[in-house]
């Protein structure tokens, strides 16, 4: 299995095995492939994403951070933080590739003391970790202050699907939920059995534990796995919305569901000096 650096459409490492295909961003230290041997690729990317610096990536997994959406008091920009917008430092260190096909990179976020909605000394690390058999990224903040801070984080997985409308999440049975979608009925709601798809769906739910994705139409499971959050977001935009996202093809929604690993709203973080906190995610096909 060979790695390289590349520069085209952004700068960062790809790898391939066989069929299978990874790849990262230096660019908010992005994941954007992760495709097993033989199979479809696991993570969804729109064809009509914008590649360059500053601007936000649709698909793969952004990080989301320090806040999420426009943040707690909505009125925070850029959506969903900086993070994902900045360059992250790779460590030549942990750009590395074993014999049987797993490959690190490792990424710090410098804290930068001058931005008005976050001017805390912290320092961010992430942590890409590609299998054949599972695909990993993992967050570390250290706050390096005097104070204590607060701060959402979130990993915005985007999946890639036969057809939303007939897959099935396993795993948020009874958890209580925030439904944001235009239209919804109540705010809020418990879930009752399995996750289904039938309209826009946006929804914030406590939640600390595995789920699974059930797809029909490719034909496989995956479980996503996670430590250090407190919720799980789903998303899916459907015709209406994504038909107005310059960023995300007319008929895109019928090929992807977003299930974010976050800590938001009630379950944000606060960090005291000299604490670090963890948030981490593994995707395992099944």
């Amino acid at each position: 299995m060979a790695h390289e650096e590349t520069t085209n459409p952004l700068r960062g490492i790809e790898a391939r095995r066989g069929a299978g295909h990874y790849g990262i961003f230096d660019h908010g230290a992005h994941i954007w492939s992760w495709t097993p041997d033989g199979q479809q690729p696991v993570l969804w990317m729109s064809k009509k994403s914008a590649f360059a610096e500053g601007s936000p990536i649709r698909g793969g997994i952004p990080i989301v951070f320090p806040w999420f959406a426009m943040g707690p008091s909505g009125d925070l920009s850029p959506q969903h933080g900086f993070a994902r917008l900045d360059t992250w430092h790779r460590s030549d260190l942990k750009d590395t590739l074993d014999a049987d096909g797993r490959l690190l990179v490792e990424y710090e976020l410098d804290y930068a003391m001058d931005h008005q909605h976050f001017p805390h000394n912290y320092t961010a690390y992430a942590l890409a970790k590609f299998t054949p058999e599972y695909v990993q990224i993992g967050m570390q903040v250290t706050n390096n202050g005097d104070e204590p801070f607060t701060f959402e984080s979130a990993f915005h997985t985007y999946l890639n699907v036969g057809d939303v409308r007939q897959i099935t999440i396993d795993g948020l049975d009874g958890c209580s939920y925030l439904d944001r979608a235009a239209g919804a009925p109540a705010a809020d709601g418990v879930q009752a059995g399995q996750v289904t798809f039938t309209g826009e769906t946006d929804r914030i739910y406590k939640h600390k534990d595995s789920l699974v994705l059930n797809d029909p139409v490719l034909g496989r499971s995956l479980e996503v796995s996670k430590i250090g959050s407190g919720n799980t977001v789903v998303w899916n935009p459907w015709a209406d919305k994504a038909a107005a996202m310059a960023d995300f093809g007319d008929d895109e929604w019928t090929s992807m569901v977003c299930i974010e690993t976050a800590n938001v709203l009630d379950d944000a973080i606060r960090l005291l000096p000299g604490q670090t906190h963890t948030l981490r995610q593994r995707i395992t096909l099944l």
